[in-house]
């Protein structure tokens, strides 16, 4: 027990053994399917949910991992039975799940494998976030539009996001710290990279993307039903980017954050360019939810750390 573990391909492994050629075609073309989920008290949120689409996402590349979905869920179970207890008292891990459609022929000198399929675990980096619960993100509308559809279709989570990059680069040379909103090619909001979108506005309530239109975050289904408990509307429709600063205040939702405030877009103050009532109310439904209080943890942890939680 005094060191983590790892799972590929059939192995357990330590973290630091993880390696795939560098003829895998995740590697070569990015075609690589994944998952990220976090823990609460050890336990992993929405597990299920995540696995579910990772198969979706799977059936949408045509690829055959060679694993159930049951028994993918007893590997990530059986990582964070053995890594949470490696942690300090009161933290959590972060687990990711990836698949690729195994090596690049053109690449491999002919020779094709089955597919790379990995389950690792990671400490949360508390510290990206931890002080943003209080002051807020800022984002930026980027000129960087997300991936058409006929491309890919929007429920499919892969790796390939040069895109999501580019964007975030423009962003932060646009305001520093700054993240990327993407724009869909009819000029509607789409999603941040990682992130999902909602804004709140006092005469409609949430306000998503239409979730035809984006990735369904997990995260996402998960803010809509907190809103639906504490009686607050949830709406998805075309949202405009003007929309954004206009709101009464704005958020990003994703796996390890859960849910974020945004207090600056394009420069401008949403709402009262601090974090708002609303997001008050979802943080702490959303701590309610799996016995953890949320800011706390992330800032106790980024602390011990000696991460940025001030």
């Amino acid at each position: 027990m005094s060191s983590p573990l790892a799972f590929i391909n059939g192995k357990w492994v330590q973290p630091s053994e993880l390696t795939i050629p560098i003829y895998d075609a995740g590697f070569v073309l990015g075609a690589t399917v994944t998952e990220q989920l976090r823990t609460f008290r050890g336990r992993l949120f929405r597990l299920t949910a995540h696995l579910d689409r990772l198969m979706h996402s799977l059936h949408i590349i045509q690829v055959d991992p060679g694993y159930s979905a049951g028994e993918l869920a007893d590997i990530a179970t059986e990582v964070i039975r053995h890594n949470h207890p490696l942690v300090a008292e009161g933290d959590d891990l972060g687990l990711g799940m990836w698949v690729t459609p195994g090596s690049y022929p053109a690449f491999a000198g002919g020779v094709e494998s089955g597919p790379t399929v990995c389950v690792h675990s990671y400490p949360l980096p508390f510290g990206l976030w931890a002080n943003k619960y209080r002051d807020g993100e800022r984002v930026v509308v980027s000129d960087v539009v997300q991936v058409a559809p006929r491309t890919w279709p929007p429920e499919l989570k892969c790796r390939s996001r040069m895109h999501y990059f580019l964007a975030d680069r423009r962003a932060q040379a646009a305001e520093s710290g700054a993240r990327a909103i993407l724009l869909d090619g009819e000029g509607h909001v789409c999603e941040a990279a990682t992130a999902n979108v909602v804004m709140f506005r006092a005469r409609d309530g949430l306000i998503s993307p239409r979730h035809s239109a984006i990735l369904p975050g997990i995260s996402l289904m998960t803010l809509a039903e907190l809103a639906d408990g504490l009686g607050i509307p949830y709406q998805q429709r075309a949202i405009r980017p003007a929309e954004l600063a206009a709101a009464d205040e704005l958020f990003l939702t994703s796996t390890s954050v859960c849910v974020l405030p945004v207090v600056r877009c394009d420069g401008q103050a949403v709402g009262a360019g601090v974090p708002g009532r609303i997001f008050r109310r979802l943080l702490a439904a959303w701590s309610e939810l799996v016995g953890v209080e949320i800011e706390s943890q992330a800032v106790r942890c980024a602390a011990r750390r000696g991460g940025d939680a001030t």
